[in-house]
């Protein structure tokens, strides 16, 4: 909306032309996303804390996470508004991969706000119900994936690029790119709300990962650099650098909040809007593979998950102490925050490798 004004305003006033730069926009995005979490932010948490929206502890894990017992959750609201607000304040709204992305993060937190009212306000422990919550998320990523590929129009929209390699690049054909950006979209949105158990555990390798894939976005969206770079061009890919800031910019206003004592949990309404919008830029950036090295702690989490699951299912025996990982090493007698640090660490080695590949090919 302020780039629409910016550009008409720019016809009389030439320095208003400024705002056409993606990065000025980006700049802005990020400080604009914070102060809009800044200030609803403590309002929510006491609307949240008034309603008694309070978030429910599992009695078999870590005694030190009883105490979090009744702290407000659903603060992923927070989040998706600041994000939704920034982007539509300085997003080129005629770009279609900016409607993609805002529809994939508005639909898979609709999916996770009802999975968390249901927990939390009507006390339903089950929730939305899986068969439920898999089949929406089905919904949103299939019309997704199906939007991305009959609007492509260059091959390597629809092609796998493979990282390290320049000329490895598989073409995926209408079939195999809608069933990738699928499985990319749902097990990113999936992961990250596995890895959401400890206070900013998952908000900041998602604030990292969404800053990196913003520098990729640019690159695919200026013709120059991406040739430069041996990286697909992709056509209006650029503007999505806005939506990625937005998300760095809200995800540190929250992690404000949600840092060791956490004020607020983000709940399924963030944890799955977010790792789906992680996951649908990396898409229409054509850097899933890239997407896996950097959310390699979303990975490890989730595989934990299966690990556990099957073994105890086909052998009776458990593999962790408990999962998802961080749980593991806490039960080993880690403290919360000294796994939210290594964490980190490592997720921010994995994005540095991840941004290696823009140049190491």
């Amino acid at each position: 909306m302020l780039l629409m004004l910016a550009q008409w305003l720019g016809h009389d006033i030439r320095a208003f032309n400024v705002f056409s730069y993606i990065t000025l926009r980006a700049v802005l995005a990020v400080l604009t996303a914070l102060v809009i979490s800044f200030v609803i932010g403590p309002a929510m948490i006491r609307k949240l804390t008034q309603y008694k929206i309070g978030q429910a502890v599992r009695d078999d894990g870590p005694q030190t996470h009883l105490v979090k017992a009744g702290t407000p959750t659903m603060g992923g609201a927070l989040i998706l508004s600041s994000m939704v607000i920034t982007t539509l304040l300085w997003a080129d709204l005629s770009n279609q991969y900016i409607w993609i992305a805002l529809i994939t993060l508005v639909g898979f937190g609709a999916i996770g706000w009802v999975d968390d009212w249901r927990k939390v306000v009507q006390r339903n422990p089950k929730g939305l119900p899986a068969r439920w919550k898999y089949f929406w998320q089905s919904v949103i990523a299939a019309f997704v994936a199906a939007w991305l590929a009959y609007s492509a129009h260059l091959p390597a929209q629809t092609a796998l690029i493979v990282p390290f390699f320049k000329e490895v690049v598989m073409p995926l054909g209408v079939a195999g790119f809608v069933l990738l950006t699928y499985f990319v979209i749902v097990g990113t949105s999936n992961a990250v709300n596995l890895t959401d158990g400890a206070d900013g555990l998952a908000i900041m390798p998602t604030v990292m990962v969404a800053g990196a894939l913003a520098v990729f976005a640019y690159v695919a969206g200026h013709a120059v650099f991406a040739k430069y770079l041996g990286l697909p061009h992709i056509p209006g890919a650029g503007e999505l650098v806005v939506f990625c800031s937005a998300m760095v910019g809200a995800g540190m206003a929250f992690l404000w909040f949600n840092a060791y004592p956490a004020e607020v949990f983000m709940g399924d309404v963030g944890a799955l809007a977010l790792g789906a919008a992680l996951g649908v830029v990396a898409v229409i950036v054509r850097q899933e593979i890239v997407l896996f090295i950097m959310g390699g702690v979303f990975v490890v989490e989730t595989i934990s998950v299966m690990l556990q699951v099957g073994s105890y299912k086909l052998r009776g025996k458990r593999i962790f102490l408990m999962a998802p990982l961080h749980h593991h090493y806490e039960l080993k007698g880690w403290k919360e925050n000294q796994v939210v640090v290594r964490f980190w660490i490592i997720a921010w080695m994995l994005v540095l490798i991840g941004l290696s590949t823009l140049k190491l090919r």
